[in-house]
């Protein structure tokens, strides 16, 4: 289980495919290559032709469809993508330098660490126009928590079961609502993209009321955003891979931004 996500740019294997036809054959590669590892770790030698696994899900009418899922067909629908990984090299929208490097994950479950790092990453009252926009966004949005408050109890989703908060001088943001703040809101527009670098630290602070207005608007040209506001978060020695994946989550909503396009979040 995991975060899935991916920038919304126009190439040729999305006109082949689709967007979430893309999607799904990248994650059937990396699930059926997980499965495989699991079986070698177990000591299975099967070929993929020969393993298979349960997958449950719940149907619009309230029903648990099971089925059994082939390891290799998993691995064949991916291979439909091999004759399109060409075009992914110089496409800006690639983020690892990989093919279908535009798309990538958090996993499950978020680790205590990294909720307690997205909170340290909001602005205090010293940053008084971002915090301003941070306490008005929350309350104007609705951002309660309410909903990932909800997936707490299921280990699958969280690593703390208590709900961190953070003291902000005249409210107090939780790592519900920051959850929420971030996946879901579904597709992340360019405009909220920029508004959320600017919450979490992802660009600099050093800004002006114009310059807040100009992002939140989206009339910021993309040569002043690529020059002014290059991406701040770098990688330190303290990150656990939950941080390093949210920070590449940041990386993408940046890069996104820079290009004017949304990025598309599967939480």
């Amino acid at each position: 289980m995991a975060i899935d996500y991916t920038i919304d740019y126009q190439c040729e294997p999305r006109t082949s495919f689709g967007t979430d036809g893309v999607l799904e054959r990248v994650k059937s590669r990396a699930r059926a290559n997980d499965v495989i590892a699991l079986f070698r770790q177990n000591g299975d030698q099967r070929p993929p032709s020969e393993m298979g696994f349960e997958f449950s899900r719940n149907l619009p009418d309230g029903t648990e469809e099971t089925r059994i899922i082939i390891v290799q067909e998993m691995l064949d629908l991916a291979s439909e993508l091999d004759g399109y990984a060409h075009y992914c090299f110089g496409c800006p929208a690639n983020l690892s330098a990989q093919p279908f490097g535009c798309y990538s994950s958090i996993s499950y479950p978020i680790s205590s660490a990294a909720e307690a790092w997205l909170l340290d990453q909001l602005p205090g009252i010293t940053d008084p126009l971002i915090w301003l926009l941070l306490r008005e966004g929350a309350q104007a949005n609705g951002y309660d928590g309410n909903t990932a408050r909800s997936l707490r109890p299921y280990d699958a989703y969280f690593e703390e079961k208590r709900v961190r908060m953070r003291d902000l001088v005249e409210f107090t943001m939780t790592a519900d609502q920051v959850f929420e703040m971030l996946f879901m809101v579904g597709p992340v527009q360019p405009a909220h993209g920029g508004i959320t670098l600017l919450l979490f630290g992802g660009i600099t602070r050093a800004v002006e009321a114009h310059d807040i207005v100009a992002i939140m608007n989206g009339t910021m040209p993309q040569d002043e955003k690529a020059s002014r506001f290059p991406f701040t978060m770098m990688p330190a020695p303290t990150d656990d891979k939950c941080i390093r994946e949210f920070k590449a989550f940041f990386k993408a909503l940046h890069t996104a931004w820079i290009l004017g396009r949304r990025v598309i979040v599967d939480a």
